[in-house]
């Protein structure tokens, strides 16, 4: 397969998977289709994601295997306003139905057998038992024999072999004795009932618990709304359905309304509450000029908006997407539990074989024999490991996008947790981002400030640079005329060449000047003196000499950067500033935030290199960053981390986002990626240990075939509910 051929991505949600072994099932089908890259299917999010190289399979042939595989599939679709959300627990009425007949026909059974071993007169005739555990058996169970079925004519195993054939086992063989007359000899009626009960309110307690996990997403779908207010071209406004709103159109919000759609601000004034989406708990100020996030809430005032993205493509649809995709992927660790689910359900068949033959020829009791291989048969489902690894992680994923941080997959998640070193750009990372000119130094007796300025302007004009931005404000609040610029010539980590008023211009770092041999005693004593103070100095010359000016430009450091530096230490994580900058002004922002280690004066190529060699010394690096130049370097670390205030690059490259491009956010997003990976291997170490306790105690007969059942459910429920636990842990409240 061409590794370098055009990829696409199809999301399909799968139904009819009960078990890990169900998961890696549909996960090879879909593998073994042509063109097929990648596949993988979450079990707690019953969604797959699969990769197919252009010309491969396409969504209908890979539906198609899925099933044939005995489950089900459908293309996924992301819901486009908040009426449209995912079905929960409530809406599974067979199931509600399943678990009422299990339990109205079970507890008579339930209570004769504890009568029993209490040794109190309640006893039910064998047509009786027989009358309650057919219907539980044949009508509430039938989803077991259905799953084992299409599971089996699949050529694989799952949970609901296990179940089928452990309960009809015990259904089947006290059946025999009823109907032969030799119900004296002991039934198996009220193993079978309470099996499958307790199988079914697992499952209940399970979904209800998987729904609660997935509460974020549910959150955050809830924040879109359905319809925009829309200002038409002869000024009257009309509602109109989200998707129709397009990027220019102009859109109303009242008071009290939540904003449609990302934009811009053309006329109004108010406090807007974005914490659902920014995790800032305080309303912000927003008016004319200031952009606005869609899904926010506005206060008092009256908003005229111009739409700068699409219905259902702005920033909170990504934001969504994102954590959908993050809780759909499959952590690094979760391949071992495939490997074992893959081979798990033969395994277990074949030791309750051996058990019941061990105990009816090593033992000569065969009936016993055939209760603990029934015990096997049912304690032994791999739900626990299924679910161990992905509840944990929509769980930790949820989290982290209320809080303001979003996670790109599941690989990030866990990544994180290994970080021992943290690599923080500069410029819109520790520092605001937003420089302003100070001062401007004139080198040339016959120019003014002011000429240097309209100078260096003139050179930038159309430059996205933060510098050249800077430097273009300023000299607009001068009121300076900028001449057209010719020649432009863009010099990667340096400046720029470019011709002004037939005058040809260099513009950058002192590194440019020195390649081009033109710094003097008096301009690098002055450059020193500005850096010193931790000034930004941009240098203005003529192609060939002399220097004409320095321009000396401020950028804060942000609040909270030397409070995020002590807490990254206060936890053991070395801190590193990595920056193109000057090494002067470098150490003066190291200096005020707490950063011993300083590397300046790194072209943007060279910061990947950088980050390699930290790797290479054996350190798990995370690159923090925000810009274009930084997407190599966050690309080259073990974990990226994106400002989101900076760049699409930036944040497509990076495994985590910082929403509000608050530097404190990397602590949040570091804690919860430690307590959400403990928490996997919480889970997995229960998941592990219950079968290799439970099914060797269920083959020496300790377990009879109800307590297996209800110990086989509670795994499956424990689980989920030490994933839900994350919510009230330190790290999700800190």
């Amino acid at each position: 397969m061409d590794s370098n051929a055009p990829v696409r991505t199809i999301n399909l949600d799968i139904t009819g998977m009960t078990c890990a072994a169900c998961s890696s099932r549909v996960e090879k089908v879909l593998s073994k289709r042509e063109g097929v890259a990648r596949a993988q299917v979450n079990l707690a999010t019953e969604r797959a994601r699969v990769d197919v190289v252009n010309g491969g399979a396409s969504l209908d042939e890979l539906i198609a295997a899925v099933r044939k595989a005995g489950y089900d599939a459908r293309e996924h679709t992301e819901a486009p306003g908040a009426a449209d959300l995912d079905t929960d627990w409530r809406d599974d009425r067979r199931g509600l139905l399943d678990l009422a007949v299990g339990v109205v026909c079970t507890v008579p059974l339930l209570a004769e057998m504890i009568a029993m071993w209490a040794g109190l007169p309640f006893h039910l005739s064998p047509w009786v038992a027989l009358a309650l555990a057919t219907p539980v058996q044949l009508f509430a169970g039938a989803r077991f024999y259905v799953g084992a079925w299409k599971s089996l004519r699949a050529g694989a195993g799952n949970m609901d072999v296990l179940v089928a054939l452990g309960t009809t086992a015990a259904y089947g063989f006290s059946l025999w004795r009823v109907v032969t007359g030799a119900a004296d000899q002991g039934l198996y009626f009220e193993g079978a009932a309470v099996v499958i009960t307790l199988v079914l309110l697992g499952k209940w307690l399970e979904a209800r618990a998987k729904g609660s996990a997935a509460s974020a997403i549910r959150s955050l779908m809830r924040l879109r709304p359905d319809v925009a207010r829309v200002e038409r071209e002869d000024g009257t406004t009309a509602e109109v359905p989200l998707g129709e709103v397009a990027v220019g159109t102009v859109v109303l919000v009242r008071p009290g309304e939540r904003v449609p759609v990302d934009g811009e601000i053309l006329s109004g004034e108010s406090q807007l509450d974005e914490s659902l989406i920014t995790g800032e708990s305080l309303p912000v100020a927003r008016g004319a000029g200031d952009a606005v996030i869609g899904g926010a809430i506005n206060g008092d005032g009256l908003l005229r908006l111009r739409a700068s993205s699409a219905g259902g493509e702005g920033m909170l649809s990504r934001i969504i997407r994102l954590v959908e995709d993050a809780q759909a992927s499959k952590a690094p660790v979760q391949r071992l539990v495939d490997k074992v689910a893959a081979v798990f359900v033969p395994v277990i068949v074949a030791i309750a074989a051996v058990t019941f033959g061990l105990w009816f020829t090593l033992g000569g009791a065969p009936e016993a024999g055939f209760v603990a291989a029934v015990s096997v048969l049912v304690v032994a489902c791999p739900c626990a490991l299924g679910l161990a690894t992905p509840t944990a992680i929509m769980v930790g994923t949820g989290l982290a996008a209320r809080r303001g941080v979003l996670i790109k997959d599941a690989a990030a998640l866990e990544g994180a947790h290994r970080v021992d070193t943290v690599v923080f750009d500069k410029t819109g990372t520790l520092t605001e981002g937003r420089p302003v000119l100070e001062t401007v130094a004139v080198l040339d007796s016959a120019l003014n400030a002011d000429t240097v300025l309209a100078l260096a302007a003139s050179a930038q004009q159309g430059s996205e640079h933060v510098l050249a931005r800077a430097i273009l404000e300023a000299a607009d609040a001068k009121d300076l005329r900028l001449d057209p610029v010719e020649g432009f010539q863009a010099l990667a980590g340096r400046g720029l060449a470019a011709t002004v008023k037939g005058r040809s211009l260099l513009i950058g770092s002192r590194r440019l000047m020195d390649e081009r041999g033109l710094v003097n005693e008096a301009a690098q004593s002055l450059a020193h003196d500005l850096e010193r103070a931790g000034r930004t100095v941009v240098w203005v010359a003529a192609e060939g000499g002399p220097v004409l000016g320095l321009l000396a430009l401020a950028d804060p450091v942000k609040e909270g950067a030397a409070e995020t530096v002590a807490a990254l230490k206060a936890r053991g994580l070395r801190s590193v500033l990595l920056t193109g900058d000057s090494r002067a002004v470098a150490e003066v922002v190291a200096e005020q935030v707490g950063i011993d280690d300083v590397r300046a004066e790194v072209l943007p190529a060279d910061k990947a290199e950088v980050v390699k060699a930290l790797r290479a010394e054996g350190r798990s690096v995370a690159m923090v960053g925000d810009g274009i130049n930084d997407a190599p370097a966050l690309a080259a670390a073990d974990v990226g981390v994106a400002m989101g205030s900076g760049t699409d690059v930036a944040m497509e490259t990076a495994g985590l986002t910082l929403v509000r491009g608050d530097p404190g956010l990397l602590v949040a997003a570091l804690d919860l990626s430690r307590a959400t990976y403990n928490r996997i291997r919480l889970n997995l170490g229960w998941a592990f240990l219950y079968n290799v306790a439970a099914v060797p105690a269920a083959a020496l007969g300790y377990l009879t075939p109800a307590l297996a059942g209800a110990a086989m459910a509670l795994s499956s429920v424990s689980v989920v509910t030490s994933s839900l636990l994350l919510r009230s842990s330190r790290a999700a409240r800190t």
